[in-house]
């Protein structure tokens, strides 16, 4: 049975701070995509993941480490610990190293589509174990969305090769990414955003330490504007984006923010043509107006509910 347990309350300024962290981290998500790609040839998966999160946990430092005496009394316990600890492992670490590992086997409109499965995969487990229930539109504008992420794969210009390695590893980066936006919320009730991201990008970056010698060779022989993408990607895609994020799932249901990852993919779509001139095709485009219909879709509150 479809319900909807939110309710609707007038614009305050905090969700407005929420609503601008939302567009900071598609946006800077999106440009990860084609960062990744001009990068790609330079870094393998490993090193790239260790690279850009310690670049995010040296960036985040500056902030986090002052701020340190502020956190509440209290905050960690063993539940607090084994939640962080595991959104570390498994977001963190897994998912970047999945995913990056995934896109040498499957073309970028395949892990495209096969990555957001995500969203469905969050409201799903929000509903059941963050108790947000099913709301109608936010399950009819999750799978259009999905549907325009479909058109953009099938309009990226590249046949699918069947390739079960990376198949498993796109889905498991995608169920890394749903599991860990669950565990990651109520952690935030104690901890800030920057916090959490800040452990998040420590603990991830030890998890990917067994890829620290390779780290070092790569960047004796990458050409500079490489390992400037990899910095780039550790402060902005990573030590912004995931804290806007993070501070963004504070204040939303992560079952309605997770839907608007889907316009992702559209973002990438444009910046692609606009910095790599990679001219999207005629489904590319009705893709990505697809995709975003979706997620307008997501926002509709279900009739009667206020």
């Amino acid at each position: 049975m479809i319900e909807h347990t939110a309710t609707e309350t007038p614009a305050k300024p905090s969700q407005t701070w929420a609503i601008a962290a939302v567009v900071v981290t598609l946006v800077l998500w999106a440009s990860a995509f084609v960062g990744i790609r001009v990068i790609g040839a330079s870094y393998s998966p490993g090193p790239l993941s260790l690279g850009r999160l310690l670049v995010g946990f040296l960036a985040l430092s500056f902030i986090a480490v002052p701020t340190l005496r502020k956190m509440p009394q209290g905050w960690l316990n063993w539940r607090s610990g084994l939640a962080i600890v595991s959104y570390s492992f498994m977001w963190f670490a897994g998912y970047n190293v999945a995913l990056n590992t995934a896109e040498q086997h499957l073309d970028a409109g395949t892990s495209a589509l096969l990555i957001n499965v995500a969203p469905i995969l969050i409201a799903i487990f929000a509903g059941i174990f963050l108790k947000e229930g099913f709301p109608r539109w936010l399950i009819i504008g999750g799978f259009v969305a999905l549907a325009g992420i479909s058109l953009i794969a099938l309009g990226s210009g590249q046949r699918s090769s069947v390739d079960l390695l990376g198949v498993g590893l796109c889905l498991l980066a995608a169920v890394f990414a749903a599991l860990s936006v669950i565990v990651q919320k109520p952690v935030l009730r104690s901890i800030s955003a920057v916090h959490a991201t800040w452990l998040g990008t420590g603990i991830g970056a030890l998890c990917c330490l067994p890829f620290s010698g390779q780290l070092v060779s790569e960047v004796a022989s990458a050409p500079v504007a490489s390992t400037l993408g990899v910095i780039y990607l550790g402060i902005f895609p990573t030590a912004i984006a995931f804290t806007t994020w993070a501070y963004a799932l504070s204040r939303f249901d992560a079952g309605r923010l997770s839907a608007s990852t889907y316009a992702v993919p559209a973002i990438t779509v444009l910046m692609s043509w606009i910095w790599l001139g990679e001219i999207p095709t005629l489904w590319g485009f009705i893709g990505g107006l697809v995709a975003l219909a979706g997620v307008a879709l997501t926002r509709i509150r279900s009739a009667g509910k206020k």
